[in-house]
C-alpha cells in the first residue's frame, strides 16, 4: 500500500486546528484528533489526589460550551476530553491549570516515568521527616525529664538544636504540601494541603519565636511528625496510583506489536497497528498474536484464544470467521482481512473496560477520605476561633497564638492519619502469610462490603489445562505419544505429559489445522481432529482427538479441565457464610454447565466474551450489587478493573494481575479467608476512627481554654497514636477458625 493510501484511510482522523499563540497551552491543539465533528484531546494531569480533586475538575471542564464528556482517571492521571464546535484545546488546559493542576498532552508524558519520580521524591523527604521526628524527640525528651532541674539557658539551646534539625524538615520533607498549597492560593482557591502547610508553618514559626524569646515550650517536634506521618500516606498512595497503571501498559504493548500488511503488490511490510484499516490483508505467521480484529481469509486455521474466551482448548476456524485480537494463530502462516482499526478491536475495547474501571475506583470514597473531609475543617475552624476568642478576651497576641497553636498542635491528625494504614498493613502482613497478597489501598474496605461474587471457569475454578481423561487406556496413550511428542499444541502436550518419556515416530509431519501423521511399521498413523480423521460429525467433540492406525477403527482421546483441589469445599463456605455466588465463563455452555452441577452453583452464564462479562456486571451493579470479581485471562481484565472489587491467582496474566486488587496463589480456598478478614479489617478501622474523634472532643477543649502544655500535648497525641496502632495489631491475631 501506498503513502497516500494510507492517508486515505486516516484522513477522518486529522490533526486539530491551528495553535493558539496566545496561550502556553497552545501546542496542545496539534494533539485534538477529529472523527466528523467530534473532537477528542487525552491530557496527562498531575496533582490530583481524591475524589473531591477528580469532580472538581470533570466538572468545570464538563461545564465547557460543547464538551460532552469529561473523564479523568485518578491512578493513571489520563484525561479524556471529547467535544464539538470550536472550542480550543487551550482553553481545556487553561481551565485544569487554573484549578491548580498541572496540565499536559499525553503523548508528550512518560506516565510511569513521572510517578516513578514522584514515588522517590516522597520517600527521600519522608526519610528525612523521619530522621528529624526522631533526634527532636529524643531532645524533647531530655527536656521533659529535666522540667525541674534544667537550667533556661540549657533549655534554650535544646530548643535550638531541635529548630536546626527540624528546619531541613520543614523546608524539604513539606514541599509537597507547599507546592500543592501554593499552586491553589495563587489562583484564589483552596485544597487539603492549605491547612496542612498553614499547621506545619505555624508550628515552626511560633517554635522559632519562642526559642528565641527563651520561652518555656517550643513545637519542633509536633512539625516534623506532622510531616512524617502525613508523607507516609501519601507515599502509599503513589505506590497505588503506579501500581494501577501496569495493566494499562501492558495491554499498551500487547497492542503496538508491528503488524505484518500484504500491499497491492503482494509484498509483506511490517506496519504499526495505527494505520491498518478495515479491509487491508493481514498476514498472521504461527506462534503470532492478532493485534487487530479479522476474518480468515484463508479454508482453515487453529488458534489458541485462551486469553480472549478462557477457553484452554484450541479453536478451529474456517474461512470468514472472525479472528478476535489476542488470538494466538497455532497453525502455519494464514491471511486474514481487517475488520476494523486496531483502536476499535476487542484488545482497545478491554484497555477502555480498565481505564473506565480505574476512574470509578478512583471516585471511591474511602473511610480515611470521609473523615478527613469531616476532621480538617472542623480542627482548623476551631483553631481560629480559638485565636479570636483569646484576643476579645483580652490576652495578648503571643498568648493567643500559642493557644491557638496548641490547638492545632494537640489535634495533629496523627491518630487519624494512621487509624486506616496501620490496620491496612498489618491486615496485609497477614494476608500474606497466608498467601494473598494485596495491591489495593482501597480494597480491604471494598472486599468488605461484597455481597456477590462472580467467578470465572477456567483457571480460577478448574487447572485451565487439558488432561487425559482416567477413560483412556495406556496402550492408546503409549502409541499417540509417539506421534505427539514432536508437536508443542497443547493437547499434544497432555498427551506426552500422560505417556511420559519415550520414543518419537520418524519423519512426523505436522499438517496445520488437522494434527500429526507418520508411517509407524511401514502402516499410516494419523493422529488429530474427528473432521480429519473421517469421524461422522455427530460423534465428534472439541475436546477429542483420535488416533487412527492404518485401517483400523479411530480411537478417541478424551480430555478434560479438572477442578482445582479445594474448590467444593471453598465454595460451600462463601454460600453458608452469605454469598451469592455464580459462574461467568467464555468456556462452552456443555463444560459451564458439568462444572456448575459439580460445584453445586445454581447460576451460571457460558460463551460469554469481555464485552458481555463487563456488561453483566454493570447490570449486577446497576441491581445494587457490590460483586467481587475472581477471574485469569485478558478476557477478564476488562470486568476485574470495572467489579467492585477483584482477585485473581497467581497464575493469571500480568495485565490480570494488575487490573485486580489482590493475587492469591493456589486455589479460591483463599476467598473466604479474605473476606472475612476484610470485615474484621474494617470494624478495626472504624473503631480506630471512632476513638480519633472522642479523643479529640476530649483534646480540644483542653487546648482551648489553654491547659495544654508541650508535654500533656505530647503524651496524648503519642497516646492517641499507640493506642490505635494496638487496636490495629489484633489483626495479626486473626485465624481462619475464628
Amino acid at each position: 500500500m501506498s503513502s497516500s493510501d494510507v492517508l486515505a484511510h486516516t484522513r477522518d482522523w486529522s490533526l486539530g486546528d491551528a495553535p493558539d499563540q496566545d496561550s502556553p497551552f497552545g501546542g496542545l491543539s496539534a494533539f485534538v484528533q477529529k472523527s466528523g465533528k467530534a473532537q477528542h484531546l487525552e491530557l496527562h494531569v498531575s496533582g490530583a489526589k481524591c475524589a473531591g480533586c477528580l469532580a472538581k475538575i470533570e466538572k468545570s471542564v464538563g461545564a465547557l460550551d460543547g464538551v460532552s464528556e469529561a473523564r479523568l482517571n485518578l491512578s493513571t492521571g489520563k484525561f479524556n476530553v471529547t467535544w464539538q464546535g470550536s472550542l480550543p484545546a487551550s482553553v481545556i488546559a487553561e481551565t485544569v491549570s487554573g484549578l491548580g493542576y498541572g496540565i499536559s498532552a499525553a503523548a508528550e508524558t512518560d506516565a510511569d516515568e513521572v510517578q516513578r519520580k514522584e514515588e522517590r521524591e516522597l520517600l527521600l523527604a519522608m526519610g528525612v521527616a523521619a530522621f528529624a521526628a526522631a533526634n527532636i524527640m529524643l531532645l524533647s525528651v531530655s527536656v521533659w525529664a529535666g522540667a525541674g532541674e534544667m537550667g533556661s539557658n540549657t533549655k534554650q539551646i535544646m530548643h535550638a538544636i531541635s529548630g536546626v534539625i527540624a528546619l531541613p524538615a520543614v523546608v524539604f520533607s513539606g514541599r509537597p504540601f507547599f507546592r500543592s498549597a501554593w499552586s491553589v492560593l495563587k489562583r484564589g482557591r483552596a485544597n487539603m494541603d492549605v491547612p496542612i502547610s498553614l499547621a506545619i508553618i505555624l508550628a515552626f514559626a511560633v517554635s522559632v519565636v519562642e526559642t528565641i524569646r527563651g520561652g518555656e515550650h517550643a513545637y519542633f517536634d509536633a512539625a516534623a511528625m506532622l510531616i512524617f506521618f502525613l508523607l507516609i500516606g501519601r507515599f502509599l498512595e503513589a505506590r497505588v496510583r503506579r501500581r494501577a497503571c501496569s495493566a494499562a501498559n501492558d495491554l499498551a504493548g500487547m497492542s503496538s506489536r508491528a503488524v505484518t500488511r500484504i500491499d497491492c503488490d503482494g509484498n509483506a511490510i511490517k506496519v504499526n497497528p495505527g494505520v491498518v484499516a478495515p479491509g487491508d490483508t493481514i498476514l498472521l505467521a504461527q506462534g503470532e498474536r492478532a493485534v487487530v480484529d479479522m476474518a480468515l481469509s484463508d479454508e482453515f486455521c487453529e488458534l489458541d484464544e485462551s486469553l480472549v474466551t478462557g477457553e484452554s482448548a484450541p479453536h478451529l476456524l474456517s474461512k470468514g470467521m472472525r479472528i478476535y485480537a489476542g488470538a494466538v494463530n497455532l497453525s502455519g502462516p494464514v491471511q486474514a482481512k481487517a475488520l476494523s482499526r486496531a483502536s476499535d478491536s476487542l484488545l482497545a475495547d478491554i484497555s477502555r473496560m480498565l481505564d473506565a474501571g480505574e476512574q470509578r475506583r478512583s471516585a471511591y470514597r474511602k473511610i480515611a477520605d470521609k473523615a478527613v473531609a469531616l476532621y480538617v475543617p472542623f480542627v482548623h475552624s476551631a483553631a481560629a476561633l480559638t485565636f479570636i476568642g483569646w484576643m476579645l478576651a483580652g490576652a495578648s497576641f503571643r498568648e493567643s497564638i500559642l493557644i491557638a497553636v496548641s490547638t492545632l498542635i494537640i489535634t495533629c491528625p496523627c491518630a487519624l492519619a494512621l487509624a486506616a494504614p496501620v490496620a491496612h498493613v498489618v491486615a496485609a502482613g497477614k494476608l500474606f502469610q497466608l498467601g494473598i497478597f494485596l495491591k489495593s489501598g482501597d480494597a480491604l474496605e471494598r472486599f468488605a462490603s461484597v455481597d456477590r461474587i462472580v467467578l470465572d471457569k477456567t483457571g480460577t475454578l478448574s487447572l485451565g489445562v487439558p488432561q487425559l481423561s482416567d477413560a483412556t487406556d495406556e496402550r492408546t496413550i503409549s502409541d499417540a505419544a509417539l506421534l505427539a511428542r514432536s508437536s508443542r499444541h497443547p493437547l499434544s502436550r497432555a498427551i506426552s505429559d500422560a505417556a511420559g518419556s519415550g520414543p518419537i515416530a520418524s519423519n512426523v509431519q505436522e499438517i496445520p489445522g488437522c494434527g500429526l501423521e507418520a508411517t509407524v511399521d511401514g502402516v499410516l498413523w494419523r493422529l488429530g481432529s474427528g473432521r480429519w480423521i473421517g469421524v461422522n460429525r455427530g460423534e465428534t467433540h472439541t475436546r477429542n482427538l483420535y488416533l487412527q492406525r492404518g485401517d483400523e477403527t479411530p480411537v478417541a482421546l478424551e480430555f478434560a479441565d479438572r477442578l482445582i483441589p479445594g474448590t467444593e469445599d471453598a465454595i460451600r463456605q462463601l454460600e453458608k457464610a452469605g454469598y451469592e455466588t455464580e459462574i461467568l465463563s467464555g468456556d462452552s455452555n456443555e463444560r459451564v454447565s458439568e462444572v456448575a452441577k459439580e460445584l453445586g452453583v445454581s447460576r451460571y452464564t457460558s460463551a460469554a466474551s469481555p464485552r458481555d462479562k463487563a456488561a453483566h456486571l454493570e447490570v449486577l451493579r446497576e441491581q445494587g450489587h457490590k460483586v467481587l470479581m475472581v477471574g485469569d485471562g485478558l478476557n477478564d481484565a476488562g470486568a476485574l478493573s470495572l467489579a467492585h472489587a477483584s482477585v485473581t491467582p497467581g497464575t493469571a496474566i500480568d495485565i490480570s494481575q494488575a487490573a485486580s486488587d489482590a493475587v492469591y496463589s493456589g486455589g479460591i480456598t483463599s476467598l473466604p479467608v479474605l473476606l472475612k478478614l476484610a470485615r474484621r479489617t474494617r470494624s478495626v478501622m472504624l473503631e480506630n476512627f471512632t476513638f480519633a474523634a472522642l479523643y479529640n472532643l476530649v483534646a480540644i477543649p483542653i487546648a482551648v481554654t489553654g491547659h495544654a502544655t508541650p508535654l500533656v500535648a505530647a503524651l496524648a497525641m503519642s497516646f492517641s497514636s499507640v493506642a490505635v496502632s494496638l487496636n490495629a495489631i489484633r489483626l495479626a491475631a486473626f485465624s481462619e477458625g475464628k
